[in-house]
């Protein structure tokens, strides 16, 4: 299989992100995808890096952030003190050392915040706490680049355990010939990505886009079926969600795997075809788009490749760290700067009112990229897919750590 992999490695394309604005993204992604060009672009992953590090360098005179920690190799952080933390006098800090302590179940928290996960549990006062044993770093992005909030939310879908009208849409576990391959063995530096595919004779080719997946019989079990493609593929962007069943019952299922195919926003295809004004775009606007235009939701959603496939959960919303997620408490960021399980502070607006709050690190997304960069978990039901559908607010963000940090990677 070496030999595969060194051959592909060298045709391959690190996934990238649309640009803003990423209305109707891909929250779901616990890696980043290397994917197999179909144009075949002999576009190499090391001159990317090469040209990744020589950026970087240049970076300290275009910030006012610097590279404090080896561990955070890659995030520029700028030494701040919590009374330069907007409404921090505001905040409720029983409920943010709740969150803290909730997310010290993890590994991953208690290896960054190591003793002060045992010191939470006994605090009588959570405010001395956070600001005695943790030192606040405002995270800063290249080129001093706005940073972004949006948000994300659990949706309902109705369906059924078994295909018939009008449940005849398949919410599909992980294919077994999908085959997922760990580089980081051979390449160290790309332990956080994936190579996705399946086998054809000797070779590993793309796995089926989502075109080709609506005409094919997947080697995959059915979870349920749903009456609706649009909030099937809208349950993908979200990453998890809930279903009614025709029997009362309600179940829940969460990401579990994807094709490996780049995730590609349909916003940005019904903006660039005119359809849509980039001022009004927002999952609502799409959807309503999408379900006036029943003769052209094929041709939309098979813009984005990008397939993701479920497991039944046994309870709500769940992200990569392993935890149930809580509404307006957690958070999905791009691992590359910031370690999950890592505790953070932010600054936006929903609504045009200001939110300001210690949150967690507890998710990942596809389309969630750079440092200043976070998407919120806003919870279940239509207040919550109303306010995620919309948010797009400028952000600040800082990263609390322990006072007694050192330089020992993690």
């Amino acid at each position: 299989m070496k030999p595969i992999i060194y051959i592909l490695v060298t045709i391959l394309v690190l996934a990238g992100c649309s640009k803003t604005p990423d209305i109707a993204q891909d929250k779901h992604s616990g890696t980043d995808e290397i994917v197999m060009n179909d144009n075949n672009k002999k576009t190499s992953t090391v001159l990317k890096k090469k040209k990744q590090i020589t950026e970087d360098a240049n970076i300290s005179s275009q910030t006012d952030g610097k590279i404090l920690f080896d561990y955070l190799s890659k995030t520029y952080l700028l030494k701040s003190d919590f009374s330069n933390l907007p409404n921090w006098n505001d905040e409720n800090y029983q409920v943010a050392l709740d969150s803290f302590i909730n997310s010290c179940k993890t590994k991953k928290t208690r290896k960054l915040y190591k003793d002060l996960c045992k010191k939470a549990v006994d605090v009588k006062f959570a405010k001395y706490f956070l600001q005695n044993e943790f030192d606040p770093y405002e995270i800063k992005n290249k080129k001093n680049k706005k940073g972004l909030l949006t948000g994300y939310y659990e949706p309902l879908l109705k369906g059924s355990l078994t295909k018939k009208y009008p449940y005849i849409y398949p919410v599909y576990e992980t294919p077994d010939d999908l085959i997922v391959v760990d580089l980081s063995s051979i390449y160290p530096d790309l332990k956080n990505y994936r190579l996705r595919g399946k086998i054809k004779g000797n070779k590993l080719v793309p796995y089926y886009t989502r075109k080709e997946t609506s005409s094919k019989h997947l080697k995959s079990k059915v979870i349920c079926y749903t009456d609706s493609k649009i909030d099937l593929f809208f349950l993908e962007v979200q990453g998890s969600g809930r279903v009614i069943l025709d029997n009362g019952k309600t179940i829940y299922i969460g990401y579990d795997n994807q094709n490996g195919h780049r995730y590609k926003s349909i916003g940005r295809y019904l903006v660039d075809k005119k359809e849509i004004p980039l001022k009004d775009i927002s999952l609502q606007s799409i959807r309503a788009w999408l379900k006036k235009n029943p003769h052209r939701v094929d041709e939309v959603l098979n813009y984005n490749k990008s397939v993701v496939f479920f497991k039944q959960r046994k309870h709500s919303a769940t992200g990569s760290l392993g935890l149930k997620l809580t509404p307006k408490r957690s958070v999905a960021v791009d691992r590359r700067f910031i370690p999950l399980g890592s505790m953070l502070y932010l600054d936006a607006k929903i609504k045009d009112k200001n939110i300001s709050s210690v949150v967690v690190a507890q998710d990942t997304g596809g389309a969630i990229k750079g440092a200043v960069r976070a998407d919120l978990f806003l919870g279940y039901g239509d207040e919550a897919m109303s306010i995620a559908g919309e948010l797009k607010s400028p952000l600040k963000l800082w990263i609390l750590l322990p006072k007694k940090v050192t330089k020992e990677s993690l």
